[in-house]
């Protein structure tokens, strides 16, 4: 959905004017309203990082360049570039996170969330929100062409859908409650650098219903993908500091749901890949969406 440029020290994204369900982005207008709310957002949990938006001109041999002078083109977001090493993605890789650091993105995450004011959610629309996903999920996993649906995976499905029906309250009390803020909404850790202070970039700008979240459903998500690394320990240890700097410790069955629901999410964003025109990397999606499932199966298993 962007192009993304790299010098020595900055970072610039220039969005593609392409139009989809959830975002639409043919206008100037409104590449450029997203810019300055991607920097507005980002500037959350990543103060230092997003410097802000600038114009994409043409000069006078019909050039394009970053400059007060000239006719508008487009717009930039600008970033200073971050070390890769230091991103948590890569950082696992290479077996160089401690748990230091992981405590202290936990601390910076713990900050945030409770700086948010609570956004008035009803339980029926939460919990509705879950279902609707999971129909969609289920449309694309258990599709023949896609050659996923084994003997687990819709039982899985089933489990996952018969736990809303019959024990609404689950999720629904996450709602009542008041723990649903306007969070990242793509907690990953190839977004979460680990500086000093750490830092967390790309949240989903184009999206405030994808923002609302509660904040154990996005570090069940970022639990997930670093267990799909091979450091399941990180996001064990995120949760568990961030439940007692918030005084709020989740059942491990809600938990367990939100990291099955975020896996088939994974898996079923894996697979769109292949319906893609021109689909990079082809043979790169259906095994991914089977690690998801896997990892889905695992967590559905602690729901008894």
């Amino acid at each position: 959905m962007a192009w993304v440029f790299l010098t020595e020290d900055r970072v610039y994204k220039l969005k593609k004017p392409v139009v989809y369900p959830h975002r639409d982005c043919y206008l100037l207008r409104d590449r450029e309203v997203l810019c300055r709310e991607e920097v507005h957002l980002n500037r959350r949990l990543a103060p230092e990082i997003y410097l802000g938006v600038v114009a994409l001109r043409l000069d006078g041999q019909g050039r394009l360049a970053i400059s007060d002078e000239g006719e508008v083109v487009d717009c930039l977001v600008v970033m200073k570039r971050l070390p890769e090493p230091l991103m948590l993605d890569v950082a696992v890789s290479a077996g160089r996170v401690s748990k230091a650091r992981v405590s202290r993105v936990a601390g910076m995450l713990a900050d945030f969330y409770r700086g948010l004011e609570p956004v008035e959610v009803t339980a029926a629309s939460y919990v509705d929100r879950f279902k609707g996903e999971l129909d969609r999920n289920r449309e694309m996993l258990v599709d023949p062409q896609f050659g996923l649906a084994s003997g687990a995976v819709s039982p899985m499905l089933d489990r996952l859908a018969r736990l809303l029906e019959e024990e609404p309250g689950l999720l629904g009390d996450r709602a009542d409650q008041g723990h649903i803020v306007e969070g990242h909404g793509d907690l990953r850790p190839e977004h979460v650098c680990l500086l000093e202070p750490p830092a967390v970039i790309d949240c989903l700008e184009f999206s405030r219903r994808l923002r609302l979240v509660d904040p154990f459903d996005e570090l069940s998500f970022l639990g997930l993908e670093c267990e799909r690394l091979g450091a399941a320990w990180i996001g064990e240890q995120m949760i568990n500091e961030c439940a007692q700097a918030l005084e709020n410790r989740p059942s491990g069955r809600l938990l367990a749901f939100y990291t099955a629901a975020r896996a088939c999410l994974r898996a079923r964003l894996s697979l769109a890949h292949l319906l893609e025109p021109a689909p990079r990397k082809p043979e790169k999606w259906q095994p991914q969406a089977r690690e998801y499932l896997a990892l889905a199966l695992r967590a559905c298993r602690e729901l008894g």
